[in-house]
């Protein structure tokens, strides 16, 4: 199953449509979520016994309208709805645990995408095993491409295969970037480093892992790109031409060493294209 937080913004909008398009393409059902936190109403000596109950009505409608959005783009998807008590965090954890995909806007006006390219989002793609896929709520034309970042450790692989599968089923290009910088002593002057080496390894951790992954995707178009660079640089420069960018959460090379840290923080908040977090 698919799941989808909304709050009845753009970006909720827009995450709803990529969530039906993926469950047409995936064959699975969607659910879509929408979180009441009573809590913020509930704080003083003093709660406010409507506002509560105001929440509830307005996450009715928001669900209605979503489901009638899922009906208009994918109609023969299957999909249900549900109005969830709880912090937006906690409600996506407990909501995720069995699903095959999570999907949320990425700039909502509150619930799940009010606070995604801070704590909830932190929370989330460090906590959830599904991928989670941050929607933007521009539209974009489609590019028939997808990237995937890859680095030089086994954690990255999940990333690598979902990337894959998402390139499969959308018909599209597979590039696979691997940004890699020079270690700080490579700019001793006492320092012996061989840039042609360095360039051959490089390249072949890009080889090896696309070789091992592409043997069940074999109708798939892979372009290997393999760049010296931060890897922020590389994968946001590459975002502007691909309709999906997908990393891995806790690699130990350039792109997933500190992807729950800064280089996740970098790609949420300036890629141009939606963007999964996919957990090792």
């Amino acid at each position: 199953m698919i799941i989808v937080g909304v709050d009845g913004s753009v970006p909720s909008r827009a995450a709803v449509e990529w969530a039906a398009n993926d469950a047409f393409r995936m064959r699975m059902p969607l659910r879509i979520v929408h979180a009441v936190d009573r809590d913020w109403y509930q704080v003083g000596k003093y709660p406010i016994p409507m506002v509560p109950d105001a929440l509830l009505r307005e996450g009715r409608r928001i669900l209605r309208e979503a489901e009638a959005l899922v009906h208009e783009r994918q109609p023969t998807v299957e999909v249900t709805t549900q109005d969830v008590e709880g912090t937006p965090g906690m409600v996506l954890r407990e909501q995720a645990k069995d699903a095959a995909e999570l999907v949320v806007g990425s700039r909502g006006l509150g619930g799940f995408a009010s606070a995604l390219l801070g704590s909830v989002s932190m929370h989330v793609a460090g906590h959830v095993h599904a991928p989670v896929v941050v929607v933007r709520g521009e539209l974009r034309p489609a590019h028939g491409e997808v990237v995937a970042g890859v680095d030089d450790s086994p954690e990255c692989e999940p990333a690598l295969a979902y990337a894959f599968e998402q390139a499969k089923l959308r018909g599209a290009t597979l590039r696979v970037v691997h940004a890699w910088q020079l270690p700080v002593h490579a700019f001793a002057p006492e320092a012996a480093y061989d840039m042609d080496e360095v360039r051959r390894a490089q390249h072949q951790v890009v080889r090896d892992r696309v070789e091992a992954a592409r043997k069940d995707y074999p109708q798939v178009t892979v372009i290997e790109d393999t760049v010296s660079a931060h890897p922020v640089d590389a994968l946001v420069e590459a975002s502007g031409r691909v309709d999906l960018l997908v990393v891995g959460s806790h690699g130990r090379g350039a792109v997933g060493s500190m992807l729950l840290g800064s280089v996740s923080h970098g790609v949420l908040h300036h890629a141009r294209c939606p963007v999964a977090v996919v957990r090792a």
